[in-house]
């Protein structure tokens, strides 16, 4: 399944059908736009004319379908024969102005017949609007499919940008993996110095045994060691990139997923750096968090 955005926009146009009759192509027009950008749940408002007032719950359901996620707008615009244009008579209208004036002449013999001007007037206030419901519901079916390609192609751009702090992130617990020994190591031997240099100083050194002293320094040491080494927030920190990039590769509705995941890997970077014992792996963390906060916000535009 696709990966979408939840940003987008598209546009579509529609009119009525030509006259059954005469085959004039209609004077009228509508136009529907759909905009959208990232929220966390589906947020649609409407703007358009009150004479369609009444397709909203259609609009409304038509729209819910396609799209779970996001600030949707939905705007229609309809286009008409200007007020002032001349009017075109249609052959039906024509013919009934001709029997009224007939039955009214016949009644009222001094009556004048009907001038041009009046009877292009009559066939203009006459004549019924064309009802636009069917060309609306028909450019907001292709508007729709339209905005759900653009959100399409913008999702495949943001999975490639994810995938691509993914492998960042991977690249750097695999720079940070190979430190964690040395650091531990490190701090030890220098636990253990100190331990010596304490005792040194204290003059305890003469009243406890060497061998003794060693052990309690090497206990001390490995304690310590415990708490300064990260290797399980890496671990936990690939299982959530292994999950995120599994997700990316299904697609569907993930978003809010996603978002968990995010934070799960907020949560192990916080660790590794309040464990970090060394400017090595300080400086990784570092990096590691302006990563992941890349990826949390590119995460916020995905339905």
């Amino acid at each position: 399944m696709p990966v979408y955005s939840m940003t987008g926009y598209a546009s579509a146009s529609s009119q009525p059908s030509a006259h059954p009759e005469t085959g004039a192509n209609s004077s009228a027009s509508v136009t529907v736009e759909l905009r959208s950008v990232n929220g966390r749940f589906l947020d649609l408002s409407m703007r358009m004319p009150e004479e369609l007032r009444g397709l909203e719950p259609a609009l409304r359901e038509l729209v819910s379908a396609s799209i779970k996620r996001g600030k949707v707008e939905l705007r229609i615009n309809t286009q008409r024969e200007a007020d002032t244009a001349w009017p075109q008579p249609q052959p039906e209208q024509l013919n009934r102005l001709a029997q009224l004036q007939s039955t009214v002449q016949t009644w009222l013999p001094e009556a004048r017949s009907l001038s041009v001007q009046e009877a292009l007037h009559w066939c203009k206030s006459g004549g019924t609007s064309e009802k636009l419901d069917e060309p609306t519901l028909e450019a907001a079916r292709r508007c729709v499919a339209g905005l759900l390609e653009a959100r399409e192609r913008e999702g495949e751009k943001l999975v490639a940008v994810l995938l691509e702090r993914v492998a960042r992130l991977r690249e750097l617990a695999s720079q940070a993996e190979p430190l964690v020994p040395e650091v531990v190591q490190r701090q030890q031997q220098r636990f253990l110095e100190r331990w010596a240099e304490a005792l040194a100083g204290t003059g305890s050194a003469q009243s406890v045994s060497e061998d003794a002293s060693r052990e309690r320094a090497l206990n001390e040491a490995t304690a310590y060691a415990i708490r300064i080494d990260v290797a399980e927030e890496l671990a936990r920190l690939r299982a959530h990139l292994d999950e995120i990039t599994r997700l990316l590769k299904k697609g569907g509705e993930l978003g809010k997923r996603l978002d968990f995941l995010i934070q799960e890997l907020l949560r192990e970077a916080n660790t590794f750096a309040s464990k970090s014992a060394a400017i090595e792996l300080t400086n990784i963390s570092v990096e590691m968090k302006v990563a992941i906060e890349q990826l949390r916000e590119q995460v916020q535009n995905i339905e």
